[in-house]
């Protein structure tokens, strides 16, 4: 008799406006970086990572991705506008923590991430820390005036 495999399915997708975006020159440091996020989290690489620059008006940045054993990781970033754009994008068949992720990306200094965590095993069911039912998340750098405004 068959055992059945319990499926998990999670996936994070992130868009966050930082001060530094990876530049033309950066594909090596990209792929270290995706190297260590997936250490991080726990997963192990089966293809990539890849990186390579688009030099295209309206669609400039880096882009990259890994196939990792449990599914892949894709990153985009645009460094045209201010503040510059990532799009990040993680799906596995293993759990994760997004604040791990997060955390990933601070060499990029984010001033604005705003994301969603799907549990897809059965559904779209949105979480946060893989538990908690929630909706639509945004995190915002508190700025002096912001500091300001809060205790006025």
């Amino acid at each position: 008799m068959l055992s059945q495999v319990e499926l998990i399915h999670k996936h994070l997708v992130v868009r966050a406006e930082v001060i530094k975006s990876p530049g033309k020159h950066d594909s090596e440091n990209i792929v270290r970086w995706l190297h260590d996020l997936i250490a991080r989290i726990g997963m192990r690489v089966l293809h990539g990572p890849t990186a390579i620059y688009c030099d295209a008006p309206g669609n400039r940045g880096m882009t990259a991705f890994a196939i990792i054993e449990t599914s892949h990781i894709a990153f985009h970033s645009w460094d045209e506008g201010t503040p510059n754009v990532i799009q990040l994008d993680v799906y596995s068949c293993s759990e994760f923590e997004p604040e791990v992720v997060f955390a990933a990306l601070r060499p990029f200094e984010p001033i604005e991430i705003d994301f969603k965590f799907l549990d897809r095993t059965a559904g779209m069911q949105e979480v946060v820390g893989g538990a908690k039912p929630a909706s639509a998340h945004r995190r915002k750098r508190q700025t002096p005036a912001m500091t300001a405004l809060s205790k006025g």
